[in-house]
């Protein structure tokens, strides 16, 4: 199992020859140059969540078109911003696991949900922040919750006598507005041959329109390799609202893997 920075989050941001431009596209063909570079098995798990999960998807769907050359096999489970890549070479079937994250192009009108309202109180922070005190309480003061504030504040890192942020910003806004221009119900309504895509739906999260919500059930009654899971008690941020419920959802179809 892997645990993938992606390009401007974490570890990767300090890495400069992650080229411009910042988007989906590039930041999926991250993925397949660092299992070329180590001379992995192509995953057959994949799990990204939020803008990771539009990652993944793009990850699928360069596999399936033969963007990184025909050793590419397609992945078979996906994961947050941050990404998950499990491997298993006994496997031809491959499941993607997709949480939280839209497929489709996202509404520019809405600016107030919750991950925006995140980044543009970042970019009115200054670049050094004095501890994670601050932080954290400058947050609850802006209307975010207590455990939010906590996880936003455990990606600084020590710059002098200062706190910095562990990402690029301007880079991780890039690629922001290039998950919300993507759109991938073309994949999960005719996913590929072999692959299984999952789609996980917090259910008091903040980004899914009705009719999204629709699309989304007509796509789980239908008889394709796209499923719809529903994560009660959680908005977006699964992995810190509800992850048990989370792991009792993806669990079972990694266990069934084996």
């Amino acid at each position: 199992m892997v645990l993938v920075d992606l390009r401007n989050h974490g570890r990767s941001a300090e890495i400069e020859s992650l080229c411009p431009p910042h988007d989906m596209f590039n930041a999926a063909k991250d993925l397949a140059n660092l299992v070329r570079s180590q001379g992995w098995a192509w995953p057959d798990i994949v799990i990204g969540h939020s803008m990771g999960g539009k990652v993944a998807l793009q990850f699928a769907e360069s596999c399936a078109r033969g963007d990184y050359g025909d050793s590419a096999q397609l992945p078979k489970q996906f994961e947050e911003h941050g990404f998950v890549a499990c491997q298993n070479q006994s496997f031809w079937e491959k499941q993607l696991w997709v949480l939280d994250s839209v497929p489709g192009e996202v509404d520019p009108k809405n600016t107030d949900r919750e991950v925006e309202k995140v980044l543009q109180t970042l970019q009115s922070i200054p670049s050094s922040v004095p501890s994670r005190r601050w932080l954290v309480d400058h947050m609850i003061e802006r209307g975010f919750s207590k455990s939010l504030s906590e996880w936003i504040a455990s990606n600084l890192k020590k710059s002098r006598e200062h706190l910095t942020w562990a990402f690029n910003l301007d880079g991780a806004l890039q690629m922001f507005n290039s998950y919300r221009e993507t759109d991938y119900w073309p994949l999960l309504e005719h996913t590929p041959k072999g692959m299984e895509i999952a789609i996980v739906r917090a259910e008091n999260s903040d980004r899914w329109d009705l009719d999204v919500i629709q699309r989304l059930e007509r796509l789980g009654e239908s008889e394709g390799k796209a499923s719809v899971h529903v994560l009660p008690n959680s908005g977006h941020w699964v992995h810190v609202d509800n992850p048990k419920g989370l792991l009792e959802i993806v669990t079972p179809k990694m266990v069934s893997m084996g």
